[in-house]
């Protein structure tokens, strides 16, 4: 339809997050600060592609999926490629962004690269955010 803005599944459980002061307080935890790019991925989307769109950015960046088994809003924190890391092989090309938050759930701290990258850059995992509270969101809150 003409004018109407459509959004992913996983861009409104961000904003959802990011609209609740306790959200945005696990995310500040963890390297998020105000106005840092969030770049939403699917599943299976390329690695490549993702990283793409992180690069758009030029500076660190979180990375936001939806876990397919489990429904969980999982993000990485993305930092800028560095020629100080030590160099890793690029990521395969049919590699897709789910494997590499495997592999930071598994490992923690990952230094990877994409294929059009010079240099290596890191990933972390970002806890799953649970919240404490019955803490209603801001859109709740205004549908009262």
């Amino acid at each position: 339809m003409p004018g109407r803005l459509v959004r992913t599944q996983t861009a409104e459980r961000v904003s959802e997050l990011l609209g609740s002061r306790e959200g945005r307080n696990h995310l500040t935890a963890h390297g998020w600060v105000q106005g840092m790019p969030v770049v939403m991925a699917v599943p299976a989307e390329p690695v490549n592609d993702v990283m793409g769109m992180v690069s758009m950015h030029g500076r660190s960046a979180l990375v936001a999926m939806l876990d397919a088994g489990s429904d969980e809003l999982k993000f990485l924190y993305v930092s800028t490629p560095n020629p100080a890391l030590q160099q890793v092989d690029p990521e395969e090309a049919t590699a897709q962004i789910q494997e590499l938050f495997t592999r930071t759930g598994n490992q923690g701290a990952v230094t990877f690269r994409v294929e059009y990258w010079d240099s290596c850059a890191v990933a972390l995992p970002i806890p799953v955010f649970h919240p404490v509270s019955d803490t209603k969101s801001y859109g709740q809150r205004l549908s009262l």
